[in-house]
């Protein structure tokens, strides 16, 4: 089984290097840009041992613990078979 982990930045967290990306595309002549987050990705492939529900808990707790910065980063994921 796959997890695809993303994470970005809260809301309410400033975005420097969102906003250089979006001044580039910019200059660059992109139009109808509003805002520019930035984020990081992840690929986990899971034993095929494991449950779907011990897989879903397996994925929380490395995103939780290892992937993200609660403090300023906030996670979603989604998972294959």
């Amino acid at each position: 089984m796959k997890a695809y982990v993303y994470v970005s930045l809260k809301k309410s967290v400033l975005d420097p290097q969102g906003k250089t990306i979006q001044g580039a595309l910019k200059k660059m002549g992109y139009k109808g840009l509003g805002d520019v987050r930035q984020g990081k990705y992840f690929e986990l492939t899971l034993d095929g041992e494991l449950t779907k529900s011990e897989v879903e808990s397996e994925v929380e707790r490395i995103a939780r613990e290892v992937l993200t910065n609660p403090v300023i980063e906030e996670y979603r994921y989604s998972l294959e078979e």
